[in-house]
């Protein structure tokens, strides 16, 4: 049995940074803070122009080989909100994802306990193609070896472009206390 791949635990999250709606004229605010306990997130999420907050790691430079893997875990004190979690890859489709606007990424929804701690594993198979919160049809295949980036939302849109029925604005505190890759 192979083991846990770690890739980001306690004060290993370094280098994340908040990424919110206000690259696109919304007003929702956020900021992260590596702690011992894990990368902390809390914001206030305005629902008009956006209405999303996020928190992103570094690119990983070279990209994380996680195909021996088939899904991510994450560990994580959340707040009943309805989240999602967004994979970058390399490009694999001859540079044609770098022209679109916000990239391609590879996104699945996950829910949150009101209290304590959620593990979620989120199987690369559940993943699916999107642009900016919109379904893709494009011919392309999630490539679990060529991983550049995480990210981690609170938006009110869900993985399929409709409204994520999880969605609550006002205050939010998130804290990820580890991210790996799992069989």
């Amino acid at each position: 049995m192979l083991a846990p791949l770690p890739i980001a635990s306690g004060d290993g999250f370094a280098g994340w940074q908040a990424l919110n709606d206000t690259i696109m004229g919304g007003r929702s605010r956020g900021g992260v803070q590596a702690t011992s306990a894990g990368l902390v997130l809390e914001a206030f999420v305005e629902p008009e122009g956006g209405g999303f907050v996020s928190c992103r790691s570094p690119v990983f430079d070279p990209p994380l080989d996680l195909s021996a893997y088939g899904a991510l875990e994450l560990e994580l004190d959340g707040d009943g909100r309805r989240y999602k979690l967004a994979v970058a890859c390399r490009d694999g489709v001859a540079g044609l994802t770098e022209l679109i606007p916000g990239g391609l990424r590879w996104v699945a929804e996950f829910s949150t306990r009101p209290g304590g701690t959620s593990t979620v594993v989120i199987p690369f198979n559940r993943l699916t193609p999107s642009v900016r919160a919109t379904p893709v049809g494009l011919p392309v295949r999630f490539d679990p070896a060529g991983v550049t980036r995480l990210q981690i939302l609170h938006s009110k849109f869900g993985d399929m472009g409709g409204r994520n029925p999880g969605f609550r604005p006002g205050d939010l505190h998130l804290l990820i206390r580890s991210i790996q890759a799992v069989v």
